[in-house]
């Protein structure tokens, strides 16, 4: 079964997050360190949480997996990718395990 890994972002006061560093330089590097075991990924950019709502992430992402071996595989190899964090944001991201069903 697949399995989905969402990283979010959570916007609060004080938070900081570099939107064009993300979407470059720290998704290529996912994709160099853990690509071999991505069944796909996506990030996206928090807009808004409603009409007239702010947005209550900066951004969320969302990898694929083909099942939890390849994502633990993935996780292995996630060390670099762990450690450039604090090169685009001072936020402890929120993580999601799930199982995929829809």
């Amino acid at each position: 079964m697949a399995v989905t890994l969402q990283v979010l972002y959570p916007v609060g006061d004080g938070t900081t997050f570099d939107h064009d560093y993300y979407a470059t330089t720290h998704m290529d590097l996912v994709g160099q360190h853990m690509g071999a075991h991505i069944a796909s990924a996506q990030a996206s950019k928090g807009l808004a949480g409603g009409p007239d709502v702010p947005a209550p992430f900066h951004a969320i992402a969302t990898i694929t997996f083909a099942d939890q071996g390849a994502m633990d595989a993935a996780m292995k190899a996630a060390g670099p990718v762990m450690a450039d964090i604090s090169n685009f944001t001072n936020i402890q991201p929120q993580i999601l395990i799930g199982s995929v069903y829809g």
